[in-house]
């Protein structure tokens, strides 16, 4: 039985599955989306109720966690573009409501570990990548550990941030933040602009293997680091060594390693 940890994605037909696993797991953009046509399934499900849709949602969260009782669950509100602006918090607040209630009656009271959380999300915006980030976080061994030294890293280097971005998604799956950031979007707003020029590098036959960009106010370094990561260092003096700084990085990658592959 293989050890690695798997993701389930489920959901009714048309719900945003494949288009979701495209943008996330196969680096296309939101707009590439549009020519992918329906999942041909096995089992096929018309069910068109809210009411239904939560007692069939129930039974499958049953049926999970009969086969798989130590699964954490996670439920993505999608396609949160097609309500207008003004109602989506009070349209999220309620569905996420009835989710966790109807979780919490599938789970019973000795699995408070099933009752999911839920994200609200579009892939029109950055609330795709910051609900995966989320779960893939969740995913991590020795995450908790890996930020305390991301954290140490950041110190050494007096930087303002340091995160860690999966290879294959860029999804930021840890950080350590040494100055206080106003913009909460920051990390999926850069995941999904490096996805982009990641995108651009493969059709000209390239692989992006590292950028820098500075000014008067700051200088962010983007490198691959370990086999599975790349890390992001943002640094407050704009005119701070880049070979000193990647130095530093290339330094630290050994002990990263180490910590992965625990």
């Amino acid at each position: 039985m293989s050890s690695k940890r798997k993701v389930l994605l489920m959901g009714k037909s048309g719900s945003g599955k494949t288009s979701m696993r495209s943008i996330i797991f196969a680096n296309y953009i939101a707009r590439d989306t549009s020519r992918l046509g329906p999942t041909m399934e096995v089992e096929h499900a018309h069910v068109r109720e809210f009411e239904k849709d939560l007692g069939y949602y129930q039974s499958c969260l049953e049926a999970l966690l009969h086969n798989s009782p130590n699964a954490q669950v996670f439920c993505l509100i999608h396609k949160m573009d097609l309500i207008e602006v003004d109602h989506r918090d009070k349209t999220f607040e309620d569905r996420a409501s009835l989710v966790l209630k109807f979780s919490e009656l599938a789970a019973g009271a000795d699995r408070a570990n099933a009752v999911c959380q839920c994200f609200r999300s579009s892939i029109w915006d950055e609330t795709l990548y910051k609900a995966w980030s989320a779960i893939v976080y969740k995913l991590i061994p020795n995450v908790g550990i890996m930020e305390q030294k991301l954290k140490q890293f950041a110190a050494i280097l007096d930087a303002d941030e340091v995160m860690l971005f999966e290879k294959a998604t860029f999804l930021v799956i840890a950080h350590a933040e040494m100055t206080e950031h106003r913009d909460m979007h920051r990390f999926e707003k850069v995941s999904n602009i490096i996805k982009q020029f990641k995108l651009s590098c493969s059709k000209m036959g390239s692989q992006f293997e590292y950028m820098h960009v500075r000014n008067s106010h700051f200088a962010a370094f983007i490198d691959a680091f370990t086999p599975n990561t790349f890390i992001m260092v943002v640094l407050a003096d704009g005119n701070v060594s880049a070979a000193a700084t990647l130095m530093n990085i290339r330094s630290a990658k050994k002990h990263f390693e180490a910590l992965e592959s625990k």
